[in-house]
């Protein structure tokens, strides 16, 4: 995306955290646009990643003094949302959120055991994106659930792979030997990604353990690390931790199939990655992987928690000729939704949406049902102006004397 920003000339300025990476390791710019860091905690429930409030430094406040933008961009959900909501009130600057983690499915997966904790995840969802001018979500599937949770100013952002980094070009026998633990001739699924218990990784074992001459690898770190190695100890299943840069093109690239039971997903990244690297996706039918994949075409979609769906999917790509053609097809899919025409939309008509969202909800309120109208509230101005004017047929408005009321009405005589 900021390869495309910058080619159309725009001036971004990136403010994020991170407590883990040393300070003097830290990057400090991407294509041109300067990235400041702000302290940060990490989350003591999912510790790889970390989260800030942009306190004590202020540093997004100091951002905004100094740049004046047009726009704050802020990605949801997080405690740096917060900031972002803070200082677009304040400032009067529009904003922008981009839904990337469903909340509430993680809020039952990691604090279920607090009662109401997914309707308590909507209710802060609700608070926080009700202020934005615009909320973008990453599928017509998360659209549809954000505006039937009573989230308003909800739109797609269109899906954007970079199809040069993922390539089938990248497939290695070097890669694939160290995937499959030397077996390279044995059906290898892949999995590549955040190790957590949303992603229901579990759900993988029976089919593996089902499948003759089949691998299984696993590729990326995360809280759940250690726990699904012990319950895949014993089964022909390789942990290479986080890969990146050309080892993860590879990666992607050097399977037979990539399995994402996950049912969390609010678009899934990996599986237009797998996809453009020419490899099928056998995904879950949940959140917004469907907005991806046409079934038993590009790739196959299965219940969550389907064993037997996942394992019928699985025997029918272990068919060489018939894998091969559903890779083509997928990387076909995947072509057609490149950064640069994503990045086009978001600048040219999401960002503007935004803008026209700002001026619309200043004029008339700020999207409250208490609030007065457009057409209303221009009346009232008018009346005013007549009743000041003495023009006939114009009163003083109701509540003038104590400096007016967004409720009140221009009434003629």
């Amino acid at each position: 995306m900021l390869r495309y920003l910058s080619k159309a000339g725009d001036d971004v300025t990136i403010l994020t955290t991170d407590s883990k990476t040393p300070t003097d390791e830290l990057p400090r710019e991407s294509f041109g646009y300067d990235i400041e860091h702000t302290q940060g905690f990490v989350f003591p429930l999912y510790n790889h990643i970390t989260l800030t409030f942009d306190l004590p430094e202020m540093k997004g406040a100091k951002m905004m003094e100094r740049k004046r933008p047009d726009l704050i961009h802020v990605t949801s959900p997080g405690f740096m949302l917060f900031a972002g909501l803070f200082y677009a009130r304040v400032m009067r600057i529009p904003l922008l959120l981009s839904y990337h983690t469903h909340l509430p499915l993680y809020g039952r997966n990691y604090l279920g055991f607090i009662p109401g904790v997914e309707e308590i995840c909507w209710a802060l969802l609700r608070f926080c994106h009700s202020r934005a001018d615009l909320t973008l979500v990453t599928s017509p599937q998360m659209k549809e659930e954000m505006v039937a949770n009573g989230i308003p100013r909800v739109d797609v952002w269109r899906k954007g792979i970079d199809t040069v980094r993922f390539d089938p070009k990248f497939k290695s026998e070097a890669m694939r030997s160290k995937m499959t633990d030397g077996n390279n001739d044995d059906f290898l699924m892949v999995y590549v990604g955040r190790l957590g218990a949303e992603k229901r990784l579990k759900d993988i074992k029976p089919v593996l353990e089902q499948l003759p001459n089949t691998r299984l690898c696993i590729v990326g770190t995360g809280p759940q690390e250690d726990e699904l190695k012990a319950h895949f100890k014993g089964t022909n299943t390789v942990f290479t931790g986080q890969l990146s840069g050309d080892e993860l093109s590879s990666a992607f690239a050097s399977a037979d199939a990539f399995m994402m039971p996950s049912d969390s997903e609010t678009l899934g990244f990996v599986v237009l990655e797998s996809m453009a690297s020419g490899v099928p996706v056998v995904g879950c039918a949940a959140g917004g992987i469907p907005d991806l994949i046409r079934d038993g075409d590009t790739g196959f979609l299965v219940q969550p928690g389907d064993t037997e769906g996942y394992l019928n999917c699985a025997k029918k790509l272990m068919d060489a000729k018939y894998r091969r053609e559903m890779g083509v097809r997928a990387r076909a899919e995947a072509e057609k939704w490149g950064w640069e025409a994503a990045t086009s939309v978001l600048r040219n008509v999401q960002y503007e949406k935004a803008l026209i969202n700002f001026h619309k909800r200043a004029f008339g309120g700020f999207g409250s049902s208490n609030t007065v109208g457009v057409w209303r509230l221009l009346r009232m101005r008018i009346a005013r102006v007549f009743q000041r004017l003495r023009i006939p047929g114009f009163r003083k408005v109701k509540g003038e004397e104590d400096g007016g009321s967004i409720d009140a009405q221009a009434q003629a005589a």
